[in-house]
């Protein structure tokens, strides 16, 4: 069994917050896998690479890593260099997305995921993590919100939407993005079996992270 806790979700659910602030109480590792997409997409848009045709050479020569930093977080590196601002542009968002439907990525990813993994437990984020990446990971959450929610969050976010955006436009976006990633062929988002489904519409982040350690220790 993995020494995982897998927090799965679609986008602006509050997973990212819910999972960082986790990590951080129980004092371990978090990981952002929805990152390593976005960096992939960086990386495709600065070479000038057609996103939806990317090859394993192309891959192979991107280093992506989490590593600590002085504060003790652990921050996404592509070939050595921090790169947390210029992920969040619509632009990248739009492109992760267009990339995690290619199997070529999900496959070289899925490696670079599992090898994050090791005798000490993580928290990893994303949208396949309990169903794909880790299976069988020891624990297992899905977290959501109704659309509406989920669209003021977003607009909330620096750099995740174009300037002037309505909440309407995001509500549509985010649906749209929904769409493509559950009807994907490839790790469609869907919450695992058994998985504990956790709706954030009502709920405090700290009400969240209350319940993710209860359930841990009912766990054990």
């Amino acid at each position: 069994m993995s020494n995982c806790i897998a927090i799965d979700g679609p986008a602006a659910s509050g997973k990212s917050t819910i999972a960082k602030l986790l990590a951080k109480k129980l004092n371990i590792a978090y990981i952002n896998t929805g990152n390593l997409y976005r960096a992939v997409a960086l990386a495709a848009i600065r070479a000038g690479r057609d996103l939806a045709r990317l090859d394993r050479e192309f891959l192979e020569t991107l280093k992506l890593e989490y590593t600590p930093n002085e504060s003790g977080d652990y921050v996404l590196k592509l070939n050595g260099k921090e790169l947390e601002a210029a992920l969040r542009t619509p632009e990248v968002a739009t492109g992760a997305s267009l990339v995690a439907t290619e199997s070529e990525v999900r496959d070289y990813l899925l490696g670079v995921q599992r090898n994050f993994a090791g005798k000490n437990l993580i928290v990893m984020e994303g949208r396949d993590i309990g169903t794909v990446v880790f299976p069988d990971a020891e624990y297992k959450f899905f977290v959501t919100a109704t659309p509406e929610e989920r669209a003021r969050r977003r607009l909330a976010q620096n750099g995740e939407t174009a300037d002037g955006a309505t909440l309407s436009e995001v509500a549509r976006e985010l649906a749209a993005r929904d769409k493509q990633d559950s009807e994907r062929p490839i790790a469609p988002l869907k919450p695992a079996a058994d998985a504990v489904l956790i709706d954030t519409t009502n709920l405090n982040i700290e009400a969240v992270i209350e319940k993710i350690i209860g359930q841990i220790k009912r766990s054990n």
